[in-house]
């Protein structure tokens, strides 16, 4: 069983910065890969990023390509999603995922745990 936690959004101008955390408890998360997802107001949600078990290798969304990056901390059971750039259609609500490869994250196969969420707000 893996619980995860969502932090670190919060509203911020255009071209600015966030640094979103997923952090997790259970022993077996060093197993798991881990994706980003967000969900805007009337939208479906939609894939952002994943990174692998080890965190060799990472994935993402061409609509935040060079602006995103993704990273692990295995020895404290976190993950971030560091933003730059961001842009007023960037707003939604963003949950991190725990699935078996970041390769099915992106893919589409539904990840085992999720999140909660946290609300990133993007003014223009």
């Amino acid at each position: 069983q893996v619980q995860l936690v969502e932090s670190g959004g919060g509203l911020v101008q255009a071209g600015g910065s966030l640094r979103l955390s997923c952090a997790a408890s259970g022993r077996t998360f060093s197993s798991y890969a881990v994706g980003w997802f967000r969900q805007a107001p009337g939208k479906e949600r939609e894939f952002v990023a994943a990174i692998s078990v080890s965190g060799s290798i990472t994935y993402y969304a061409d609509s935040v390509k060079g602006r995103f990056t993704v990273s692990r901390l295995n020895t404290k059971n976190t993950v971030y999603l560091q933003m730059n750039s961001l842009k007023p259609e960037d707003t939604a609500v963003y949950l991190c995922a725990a699935g078996m490869t970041g390769r099915a994250i992106e893919a589409g196969t539904p990840p085992s745990y999720w999140g909660q969420g946290t609300q990133v707000t993007v003014s223009s």
